[in-house]
């Protein structure tokens, strides 16, 4: 059977190959001596004659040898080394001389030999498996908070480019919400995995303690987290602030982006149910208002047309059919007035949907400006107390999220050893999924309660950090005794 489907493929390569040669020699005879066959030999004579000058030119030589600067540069870089060198110094810049030595010790020499193995082994054990977890959690954000935004967009017919562009100014705010979780995740089923191959109990045996262990888990995540919070501190505000600059102008000149289908828009006084949105036409829509004297009013209308406006601060212009008006007196609640017409014509401006149109929001500060912002703040008597605590709240989290990595880090060590005995990898995975959205769950409600509160905007932030701390010390102190 093989060799008769091996006959059959050699005697179609053969025709291919008899047929390619009959249409040259098709070519050859048809256009001899025309002047398509002097130009085609002119192009072939030039041809060869640059690649001639460019295989012996100045230029190849000195790409080429750029190219293998850079391959060799990238075979011997150690990202080990690299990140012990980074902590020599700033160790030396605190005055810290135990931790100097500690980890001029511990980088491996030119040679290539190790003067702390142990050290380094754990180091990139813990890296790969954090790298791994990262991509995880990084797709989990990704898909959840972005792609579905990006599908809602498309539909509206929204460029591609200016989608990219969204999703790009997305990447640092998955990229911080990732890091901390996948120090966890990735720690536990490093540190599992050492356990349950007893390769632990080998270092114990050997006279090494659980200090040994702890050194470069520890480190591993102070540098985690400093390169979280450059992430956190610099490109999410850069990021936020492109983006919000760029859904403005998406939405100033497609107002019908923001109106989806059997949805309900919310904002400080209004509310806009939506039914059915077909390109710019949109049916069975509600609009809840309140005026400045607080009476409150509701337009239904049966069919409504978007179109953008030219006049400055109206987002959109909504042309209603069929439309009712109802307006409630607050003064007389027993008295409302019904106003009903064919054709209605309704401004909505760009605060109904764009908030902060004329600042920057605390989210678009790094932690130097939001410092600043909030000293200026602490001298204006007109600032309240739920504005101050929303700037102290989202200074909180510039810090609290990013720095989260290190008390997951003084969480997993001792977690990964006291349970990970047996199928370590898979008992570190299930644990740490279930502290990430305990964590998680802790963050979102205690900046929701503090927002809509006004109070405690550090403390909750900083509790579920404290409380992963707090457990990691108790677990560890078990672990030693034990």
């Amino acid at each position: 059977m093989k060799q008769n489907v091996v006959r059959a493929a050699l005697a179609l390569l053969e025709r291919i190959k008899a047929f390619i040669l009959e249409k040259k020699q098709f070519l050859l005879s048809k256009y001899k001596g025309s002047r398509l066959q002097v130009l085609a030999r002119h192009y072939k004579a030039l041809y060869l004659y640059y690649r001639h000058v460019w295989l012996y030119s100045a230029a190849r030589a000195a790409i080429i040898s750029f190219f293998k600067f850079i391959w060799q540069e990238l075979s011997v870089f150690n990202l080990p080394n690299s990140l012990a060198r980074l902590a020599t110094k700033i160790c030396r810049k605190l005055g810290w001389q135990k931790g100097v030595d500690f980890f001029e010790f511990s980088m491996q020499e030119k040679s290539g030999i190790n003067r702390h193995v142990l050290v380094r082994y754990l180091m990139k054990e813990l890296l790969l498996y954090f790298f791994v977890s990262f991509l995880f959690f990084f797709m989990v954000f990704f898909v959840n908070q972005i792609l579905l935004v990006a599908e809602n967009i498309l539909k509206k017919r929204v460029p591609v480019m200016d989608v990219m562009r969204l999703i790009t100014y997305s990447m640092p705010m998955v990229i911080a919400q990732s890091a901390p979780f996948a120090t966890l995740v990735g720690f536990l089923m490093c540190l599992g995995r050492l356990a349950s191959e007893n390769e632990i109990l080998i270092l114990r045996a050997s006279g090494q303690g659980y200090r040994m262990i702890l050194k470069p888990v520890l480190f591993v995540g102070i540098m985690i987290s400093i390169a979280s919070f450059f992430v956190n501190d610099y490109l999410l505000p850069l990021g936020t602030l492109n983006y919000n600059k760029l859904y403005r102008s998406i939405l100033t000149s497609n107002p019908a982006v923001e109106l989806e289908s059997n949805s309900i828009k919310r904002t400080n006084d209004k509310t806009l149910v939506i039914g059915q949105v077909e390109g710019e036409n949109v049916s069975d829509m509600i609009f809840f208002d309140t005026d400045t004297a607080g009476n409150q009013r509701i337009i239904v209308a049966d069919d409504s047309v978007v179109r953008k406006s030219t006049k400055v601060g109206v987002l959109m212009n909504l042309l209603m059919s069929d439309a009712t008006v109802g307006i409630f007196d607050r003064s007389k609640k027993n008295d409302y007035d019904v106003m009903l017409s064919e054709n209605m014509e309704l401004n909505i401006f760009e605060s109904t949907f764009l908030q902060n149109n004329n600042r920057v929001s605390p989210r678009e500060m790094t932690s130097y400006d939001l410092a600043k912002e909030i000293r200026v703040m602490k001298k204006d008597d007109s600032v309240t107390p739920k504005k101050m605590n929303q700037y102290r709240l989202e200074m909180a989290k510039k810090f609290s999220m990013p720095f989260g990595s290190i008390f997951f880090a003084m969480l997993a060590l001792p977690l990964a050893l006291l349970f990970g005995k047996h199928n370590g990898q898979t008992i570190g995975l299930i644990i740490g999924l279930l502290i990430s959205v305990l964590y998680w769950a802790m963050s979102i409600v205690g900046q929701i309660f503090s927002s809509r509160s006004g109070v405690y905007g550090v403390s909750t932030m900083w509790a579920p950090n404290l409380l992963i701390g707090f457990s990691g010390i108790i677990f560890y102190i078990k672990l030693v005794r034990k």
